[in-house]
């Protein structure tokens, strides 16, 4: 056979046998979409046409006969190829412990039936299309297969169903590209990396003894496959490059990959003041929160400095220890770089301008369910970012625990193949290999836009940290390791043997690394044994919002309200258009603007001021409730319309995605580019708010401190509908009082509200505070039956006036400061339900009713002038649905205790304490609903 760097013009070619079928299918192929095959073939196609006439094609499809040869040899030789390239990784060279028992059943001849001899007969070219090596048989071709297959780098694509990317990657593979020699210069370049890794290992070792460091010893080759990928990406022009990884190897990756200096992660480990060690900007940018984070759980941005003065911007995601949750962050991060947002409509998307990277652990990847949940985004169409690589940093072991108790598949990458996604597996030990490796994943990303895995296999030199004695729980494996000698070692003797360099270069190499990680310590401040303990959060974010206006002029209302109901050539459905065309009374009768309507217009306001506007969620273009109609659906066509995308004077982008039925990694995803994008409003909603319990983590570790442990400020908004309406206890609470035990410095906006005019003032302030120092997330809990409802709804005027107020006094209720004797609070829909039984009281001028909007931070100043204002206050009741130790009971007790006169109880009315959220049954829930209500509005 030819090698692959010979050409040959395909029109003399003659094609027969097996070579005429594989023609053929390349043919249809062809004829479905020319861009399938490769541009030889595109070529002969198009001048020749199909290789064989009808008749020659049906005889084509009937046995095949090879002279001299059984046809059913042929067949089994076929089989042996296809077995090679499907399970030849069982039997590779990819393990660098050699523990594992190998497979070469499924490839060898006799499995098959096949001699040497039997083979010998087979011409190559009905095996293989292409090698590197000189082919001339059957035989050949198999053992060619083998080597190629079975080496210290190993594929599995059988799963990838397309059968252009499948073409891609065998191509690829038997074409000996992976193999192509890279020159002394590159070698010894990558030497010098390997020396850089384990320098800075074994120094951190020595110098800061029982510190925990999460040493990547083990899979040095990490940094210089990282590398590889970086520089083709910024090679081809892209503007961001962002990763995403756990703990172990992290340091090092910070160090050499971001380019953090030595003397600031030294700094680190001796808590010595490192203020005076950042470096200026254009190489790395580091910014702490006012409490920060353990140094193996930071972040760094480098900007590359490319050849036409423009950078690229790399960053390391800030990630805790939840080792996996970061990777759909980081997807929303290069969502975020890759589109314009600065024009009306959707924002256009160049997949090539960012990438991510995301590395994950051997025992987290099929281990942790978001993994699988970012995977599933992949090719959707409001969370694909052109395809991520994923670098599987396989140790072969989590914590203590061996593969053999982590997962019930054999490869920790077989979560993948769910997803189509190709694999490759490479022994960390075979530098060239990885380096190999990390080209094939970025090539094929950028020509398919497709996620890719490389499983590095490798170990883990010591235990999950330095202080852990791994031969107590792993002794076997321990042994092996112990022995095995690492990476840089094994790649210097071999650049010896070679002749590239002499043993004295090395030793010269190694020495040189030595001075400049010992010249970097020493720079390092004493340590500082009198640190710093308050932590203050700067000023911007102590103090309160200030009073924003975001009114709207009542004709920039009317005619965005026109835009709105305009659609041309465009089939509503009959039922819903008539129902959108209501929206016309508030501006033309006497109608209010309900909850979805004021939100609908807020985001066109939002839109005219230059605002872009991102919102997913499960069902969020209809609305769970069928409120939104953000994106309309021509009843004859199925064609999309987004009336916001037709009002005048808007020149931001704006999208709704109906998101993937995933919480976790959705919430990730947008506050990732809610990070990346601070000029956008980002908001999700849950289709229930206590579906928000399954994003648990990302509040947690992300939304809820992000900017206390990093300094990463964020304004993404979520909507988490909640009301007990007697749908049970999965659809009642967004569990108000998990993010109210989270509130702290300031650090989000806890609102509950009651009035569509409130939703459309707020909704204006999140978006005018976004680039400001003043941004906090913001959380509303949002309506389900109060949607629709009049006491909801707003007269126009509530929208061209005032801005948004923390708390609502209900203007029928305490007039007559001196009769007042109760003050009732509440928040959200029970308030609305309050002011419906109350109404049916008379005499009850000695009562007020009060709705706290905006919980956290708590409008002290505002209930305290009302306190004040009546003398003869005897009781303050606190009124909600939830059970007492779940809602705002616990949260705003202390408070309202502090604020009440010494003769004046503090008291609650609602459910008592309870294990579940709600009651399952309608009928019990009305009967306490009932209780709680009249409790409130009537004289004990």
């Amino acid at each position: 056979m030819r090698k692959q760097s010979e050409q040959q013009d395909l029109s003399s070619l003659s094609f027969s046998g097996p070579n005429l079928g594989y023609m053929i299918e390349m043919y249809d192929l062809y004829q479905e979409d020319p861009s399938q095959v490769d541009e030889e073939l595109q070529a002969y196609f198009k001048k020749h046409g199909s290789p064989v006439s009808q008749s020659t094609k049906a005889e084509a499809s009937a046995e095949v006969k090879i002279e001299g040869t059984d046809y059913s040899k042929v067949i089994a030789a076929v089989q042996l190829a296809d077995a090679i390239r499907a399970y030849g990784h069982l039997a590779a060279d990819i393990n660098p412990l050699n523990d594992r028992e190998k497979d070469s059943n499924r490839i060898e001849l006799e499995t098959y039936g096949l001699t040497q001899e039997d083979l010998e007969k087979i011409p190559e070219n009905v095996l293989i299309a292409n090698s590197v090596d000189e082919v001339t048989n059957g035989f050949e071709a198999i053992e060619y297969l083998k080597k190629m297959y079975t080496k210290s780098i190993a594929f599995e694509y059988a799963h990838v169903h397309d059968k252009k990317e499948k073409e891609w990657l065998k191509h690829y593979i038997e074409a000996g590209t992976l193999d192509e020699s890279i020159d002394t210069e590159k070698k010894k370049s990558l030497l010098k990396r390997l020396i850089q890794v384990e320098g800075f290992e074994n120094f951190v070792h020595k110098t800061f003894v029982g510190q925990k460091r999460f040493s990547i010893e083990g899979l040095d080759t990490m940094v210089p496959l990282l590398d590889e990928i970086i520089q083709a990406a910024v090679e081809k022009g892209a503007e961001s490059i962002n990763i995403g990884m756990a703990h172990r190897g992290r340091l090092n990756v910070l160090a050499h990959v971001l380019e953090k200096p030595y003397e600031m992660i030294f700094a680190e480990f001796q808590h010595s003041p490192s203020k005076d060690l950042i470096p200026s900007e254009g190489s790395i940018g580091i910014t702490y929160g006012w409490t920060g984070d353990v140094k193996y759980h930071l972040g760094a941005d480098r900007k590359v400095k490319k050849e036409d003065s423009a950078k690229t911007r790399i960053t390391l995601a800030n990630n805790p220890s939840h080792l996996e949750v970061v990777s759909p962050i980081v997807a929303g991060y290069t969502r975020a770089a890759q589109e314009d947002r600065t024009k009306a409509g959707y924002p256009s998307l160049t997949a090539e301008s960012s990438l991510a990277i995301m590395i994950h652990g051997d025992a987290a990847f099929p281990g942790q369910g978001i993994v699988a949940e970012t995977l599933n985004m992949s090719q959707l169409r409001g969370y694909h970012t052109g395809g991520s690589i994923h670098l599987i940093a396989n140790n072969m072991i989590g914590f203590t625990t061996e593969s053999f108790d982590s997962r019930s598949t054999k490869y920790a990458s077989d979560t993948a193949k769910g997803f189509e996604v190709p694999i490759i597996h490479v022994n960390a030990d075979d530098p060239e290999a990885c380096l190999a490796a990390a080209m094939m994943a970025y090539e094929y990303r950028s020509k398919f836009g497709k996620d890719f895995v490389i499983d590095l296999i490798g170990y883990r030199r010591f235990g999950h940290n330095e202080m852990d004695e791994p031969m107590v729980t792993n002794p076997k494996m321990y042994t092996l390791i112990t022995k095995h000698d690492n990476v840089r070692k094994l790649y210097q003797d071999q650049l010896v043997g070679e002749g590239l360099l002499s043993e004295e270069e090395a030793d010269e190499l190694k020495q040189s690394n030595l001075k400049s990680l010992q010249k970097a310590y020493d720079s390092v401040p004493k340590s500082d044994k009198d640190p710093d303990t308050v932590m203050d959060p700067p000023d911007k974010v102590v103090d309160p919002l200030v009073d924003i206006t975001t009114s709207v002029e009542l004709d920039r209302l009317k005619k965005m309200n026109e835009d709105l109901l305009k659609w041309t050539d465009f089939n509503v459905f009959k039922k819903l258009e008539k129902i959108l065309k209501r929206r016309e009374d508030p501006f033309t009768k006497e109608g209010k603007i309900d909850w979805a309507h004021a939100e609908t217009l807020a985001f066109g306001a939002i839109l005219q001021d230059g605002v872009p506007i991102r919102l997913s969620g499960q069902d969020s273009q209809r609305g769970t409730f069928a409120h939104r109609h953000l994106v309309l659906h021509d009843e004859k066509t199925g064609k999309e319309l987004t009336p916001l995308h037709q009002i005048e004077g808007a020149n931001a982008s704006f999208v709704v995605y109906n998101s993937p039925l995933t919480e976790a990694a959705v919430v990730g995803f947008e506050y990732g580019y809610n990070v990346f994008s601070p000029e956008t409003l980002v908001l999700w909603e849950a289709q229930y708010g206590d579906f928000a319990n399954m994003a648990q983590v990302m509040f947690d570790q992300f939304v809820s401190s992000s900017r206390a442990k990093w300094g990463q400020k964020s304004g993404l908004v979520m909507l988490l509908p909640h009301g007990y309406e007697g749908q049970g206890p999965e659809h009642s609470s967004a569990r108000m009082e998990r993010f109210l035990t989270l509130a702290a410095e300031n650090n989000w906006t806890v609102a509950n509200l009651t009035s569509s005019s409130q939703y459309f003032h707020i909704l204006r302030r999140q978006a005018s505070i976004l680039e400001r120092e003043e941004v906090r997330p913001l959380v509303i809990m949002t309506p389900k039956s109060l949607l629709r409802h009049p006491l909801v709804s707003r007269t126009v005027n509530e929208f061209t006036e005032g801005s948004f107020k923390p708390l609502i006094e209900h203007e029928e209720y305490g007039q007559q400061h001196d009769k007042v004797e109760r003050l009732v609070f509440s928040t959200g829909k029970v308030g609305i339900d309050l002011i419906e039984r109350a109404s049916k009281e008379e005499n009850n001028d000695w009562l007020h009713i009060i709705r706290i909007e905006e919980i956290y931070p708590f409008p002290m100043d505002n209930v305290k002038e009302i306190v004040a204002r009546y003398p003869n206050l005897k009781e303050i009741k606190w009124i909600q649905e939830e059970p007492k130790n779940m809602g705002a009971w616990t949260f705003v007790e202390p408070r309202l205790k502090v604020l009440a006169p010494e003769d004046v109880n503090v008291e609650y009315i609602g459910r008592r304490r309870r294990s579940s959220p709600a009651e399952g049954d309608p009928t019990v829930h009305k009967k306490e609903q009932t209780r709680i209500l009249t409790s409130a509005v009537t004289k004990q």
